[in-house]
């Protein structure tokens, strides 16, 4: 596969588990696009489960019940967020009930929902989710590694799950790349979102679990990370305070599809970009 970092390409391997990853959606476009091409997504890559981190998806900021029923029905199999979550108030009693909606594991305790999840489909394959949100540039949480190590205890490949996907919600690439070495060999995939911007370190670390910095938003990237760019600029240099709205070009899709072995580690990481302005993969 262009792009994609492979190993074992002619091994035969059993059970092998494909699952896709989109980051961040930003706004009304790129919420009906991802609704639009999910499922055909999926059936192209031949894709067993599609995990979205939808923080962002209800006017860039937050999300509603039913935004999430819409990407549920389009084919999402679990719902990622981050510290938008609870930007949008209905949505405290939705996440309540909703397994497959979740929030940073790491928030503070009684926070409503969950942080992980797992689910399966008709094949029988499990897939379980873990939702943390950094520390560093970030608001107030528990400390992120202790969370994730006590995660991946709790829920191990093989006993518990055929794919286990950590979603990095966070600031800083080294904090993200640390929580990355941390779950090297007990996770299939690490990969961060809340930037916006697809960093290009896709790979597979020595224990086989693929990682990226950051999968990208699903958003307009003739933007200043999905919003509008003269309102984001004129903020920037202060000769502007207007709200900062969403960005409504056409949007890039922007994620990864991970490859996994019989043992639920990962042989390949391949990053996608669908439309808009930054180059196809």
């Amino acid at each position: 596969m262009k792009w994609a970092q492979k190993i074992g390409a002619n091994d035969e391997l059993g059970m092998k588990m494909r699952v896709l990853f989109l980051g961040d959606i930003v706004g009304r476009s790129a919420r009906n696009a991802v609704i639009a091409q999910l499922a055909g997504l999926r059936q192209e890559l031949a894709a067993d489960f599609a995990v979205v981190n939808c923080e962002n998806a209800a006017g860039g900021f937050g999300i509603t019940p039913a935004i999430c029923d819409d990407l549920f029905a389009a084919g999402a199999d679990v719902l990622t967020t981050g510290n938008h979550v609870w930007d949008k108030r209905e949505i405290f009693d939705y996440i309540a009930d909703e397994s497959r909606l979740l929030r940073p594991l790491n928030m503070a305790e009684g926070s409503p929902g969950s942080g992980m999840t797992v689910v399966t489909n008709e094949a029988g394959q499990r897939l379980a989710v873990v939702n943390v949100m950094t520390n560093l540039f970030m608001a107030p949480n528990d400390p992120v590694f202790a969370a994730l190590d006590g995660a991946l205890v709790r829920i191990r490949l093989g006993r518990d799950a055929d794919f286990i996907l950590i979603d990095v919600h966070g600031e800083a690439t080294s904090e993200k790349m640390a929580l990355g070495h941390l779950a090297d060999g007990r996770a299939s995939l690490v990969v961060g979102t809340h930037t916006h911007i697809p960093t290009a370190d896709h790979h597979l670390l020595p224990g086989r679990t693929a990682y990226q910095t950051d999968a990208g938003m699903c958003g307009d990237y003739d933007s200043v990370i999905g919003m509008d760019k003269k309102v984001a600029t004129d903020r920037f240099i202060g000769t502007g305070s207007g709200r900062l709205s969403v960005a409504m070009g056409e949007p890039t899709l922007c994620g990864v599809l991970v490859e996994t072995g019989d043992d639920g580690l990962a042989t390949s990481i391949t990053p996608i970009r669908r439309g808009g302005q930054l180059s196809a993969a």
